[in-house]
């Protein structure tokens, strides 16, 4: 099953906006991740990890800039997410007064 969402980033005050996508336990399989930048004029800078408690973070993309418009899809992607286990995060970072704004599509 899919999950859909419409992320708008950091406010004027702040400069990065965290998002957990999918938390730890819900033993979502997750195949294919789209991020879309939707924003009308801006680039959007963005994370994608995994993080486990005790553990720590995993990224999965690191400070990647999407122009206006594009979409990056990351297939092939596996990890547990099941009671204890790690959870999907996004991260988005301000670039100039704009504020990000990003579709995510998770199947």
């Amino acid at each position: 099953m899919a999950k859909y969402f419409n992320i708008t980033g950091a406010s004027s005050a702040a400069a990065e906006l965290t998002r957990e996508l999918i938390a730890a336990g819900n033993n979502v399989k997750v195949s294919k991740i789209s991020l879309t930048n939707i924003h009308a004029t801006t680039n959007c800078t963005v994370d994608l990890y995994i993080e486990k408690a005790l553990v720590g973070k995993f990224y999965l993309l690191k400070a990647v800039e999407l122009p206006v418009g594009a979409t990056l899809i990351y297939d092939s992607i596996n990890f547990s997410n099941a009671s204890g286990e790690f959870g999907l995060y996004l991260k988005l970072n301000k670039s100039a007064s704009e504020t990000p704004s990003v579709d995510v599509i998770i199947n």
